[in-house]
């Protein structure tokens, strides 16, 4: 027990005084474009398996007629579709500029893009995060 938590006070120790350009520009370029902050460190297959999988359910999602959501200060579950869809980075942005994924919902086909729009978003901060750790040397 309390070698475990030496190894954990060790880690926090060793990795919050440092910041360094590659912990800032990680995350930031893996949250704009999928597998990006991986593929800067040298880590080419996993930013690849990132890169493939939230592009890939991101454009199904959109093929499929899902639902991207905008700001709105209304009802709290499109708040969320909307911190789920921010999460994609990148490709929310070029969505929203193209005018993709706007129409109403009127196929269950478009329910289900509209989940994989929101789970490639959260996958790609989930991508981001673990390029954060990568960078600090929490992770190898």
């Amino acid at each position: 027990m309390s070698q475990s938590r030496t190894k954990a006070d060790a880690l926090l120790s060793s990795s919050s005084g440092e910041v360094n350009t590659m912990s800032v520009l990680a995350p930031i370029l893996g949250w704009l474009v999928p597998g990006a902050g991986h593929f800067m460190q040298r880590r080419w297959i996993r930013g690849a398996l990132l890169m493939a999988s939230i592009v890939a359910m991101f454009v199904l999602g959109i093929l499929m007629q899902g639902k991207v959501y905008g700001i709105n200060g209304g009802d709290l579950l499109d708040m969320l579709g909307f911190v789920g869809d921010l999460g994609a980075g990148g490709l929310y942005f070029v969505t929203r500029a193209m005018d993709w994924g706007q129409g109403a919902i009127q196929l269950a086909s478009a329910d289900y893009g509209t989940k994989y729009i929101i789970v490639a978003g959260l996958l790609n901060v989930i991508g981001a995060v673990d390029a954060y750790d990568i960078a600090i040397g929490k992770k190898d």
